[in-house]
């Protein structure tokens, strides 16, 4: 199992990873995804830079390989490599999950990451999550 910081010209292999796993999950503008892979991908998610550090989004696990501990192999290894508060927003059914992998719920979000949250809260129940 390998992972790595994707690059830009493999990004359509992320794009089809989401689509054959029957995800809305896409690349955000500027965000780096991080994958882990046994010749396909498997398990992966996006870092965008905010503020003094980083927005995850679209972590996903191949249904097919869910319970292996992919997730958090892939979750390590970013937080090993990123120096800095790392945030996520979550449903609140997914914060154990979360808080197993070593993140706490946190009410101090850089402007821009405080902003958009409120948006999202407006039509879903979330909660903002950090390393």
């Amino acid at each position: 199992m390998h992972c790595k910081a994707l690059p830009a010209l493999q990004y359509p292999l992320l794009q089809r990873f989401y689509r054959t796993q029957r995800s809305a999950m896409r690349i955000p503008a500027g965000a780096q995804p991080w994958v882990l892979h046994e010749g396909e991908i498997v398990a992966a998610l996006c870092l965008t830079p905010q503020a003094e550090g980083y927005w995850l989004t679209g972590l996903l696990v191949d249904h097919a390989q869910r319970g292996r501990g992919l997730a958090t192999q892939l979750l390590s290894e970013v937080r090993r490599r990123h120096a800095g508060p790392i945030w996520l927003f979550c449903h609140p059914d997914l914060q154990p999950f979360y808080q197993r992998r070593g993140l706490s719920e946190s009410q101090q979000l850089p402007a821009a990451l405080a902003e958009r949250l409120a948006r999202y809260q407006r039509s879903k129940a979330l909660l903002a999550m950090q390393f």
